[in-house]
């Protein structure tokens, strides 16, 4: 399965340089196992890639793991520490909200990944998944932005899977996954379900089955993040120009 899914997808990126008249790929790397095997894919498709180390306040550990995974596929990264920038334009802003605190820290990496795009005019590879996607759990024009997601007809799940079958180091698969928007963040405690839970959940609710807290829970995320998924809305004045 995740033989013909690897080929079909390095051969989908294939096209969307072509048809984009672009170079190569920029992407976050983050220590993760969304941005391995996104950085994986990318590095299958063309040798011009480059992978993004920008960490604000982050820990070491997944700036080491992030560094050590690229080097060991051979991908080209730049490391670039916004914390000094991020330090100097909260002292400008008021209130000390953790969430939007946190969507700025993923809306200035994503502000300098698409200025590396744009010099080397590169496409921005993003690295959400389907969980993530269809629950909202991304941040808008933020880790939300991106040109393409080689991964996102991916559950969280799944992506686990296909790591294992990409070979990516398990250390990397089994780490608590975290969007590292603030110290001690994890993915579970701000959802309140595990993966396992969430996709199972989310299953079934495609197929209109909405069970338990769980079940609500998923659905009433999915419906007030429609905003995230679609482009602005814009309104349509109605007017009859007959005289």
């Amino acid at each position: 399965m995740w033989d013909e899914f690897i080929k079909q997808v390095v051969v989908w990126l294939k096209n969307e340089l072509k048809e984009s008249k672009t170079d190569g790929f920029v992407l976050g790397l983050s220590g993760g196992v969304d941005s391995a095997v996104c950085a994986t894919l990318i590095k299958k498709a063309t040798d011009n890639c480059l992978g993004l180390i920008l960490p604000i306040k982050s820990s070491v550990m997944e700036l080491d793991n992030a560094q050590e995974f690229a080097s060991s596929i051979g991908l080209k990264t730049n490391y670039i520490d916004l914390t000094g920038v991020y330090k100097n334009i909260i002292k400008f802003l008021p209130d000390n909200n953790k969430i939007a605190l946190g969507n700025l820290k993923a809306r200035l990496r994503m502000m300098v990944i698409y200025y590396y795009a744009n010099i080397n005019n590169f496409l921005v590879c993003g690295t959400g998944n389907k969980t993530e996607l269809t629950l909202g759990y991304f941040t808008k024009y933020g880790d939300g932005g991106c040109d393409i997601l080689p991964i996102g007809d991916l559950y969280k799940t799944e992506v686990w899977e296909f790591a294992r079958a990409l070979n990516i180091p398990e250390k990397i698969i089994a780490k608590t996954p975290t969007a590292d928007l603030w110290e001690g963040q994890t993915d579970k405690e701000e959802i309140g379900f595990s993966y396992n839970e969430i996709d199972e959940s989310l299953q079934k609710i495609v197929v209109g089955k909405i069970e338990g807290e769980i079940g609500k829970k998923l659905y009433e995320m999915n419906k007030q993040s429609e905003h995230k998924r679609r482009p602005p809305s814009v309104f349509k004045f109605q007017f009859n120009w007959s005289i």
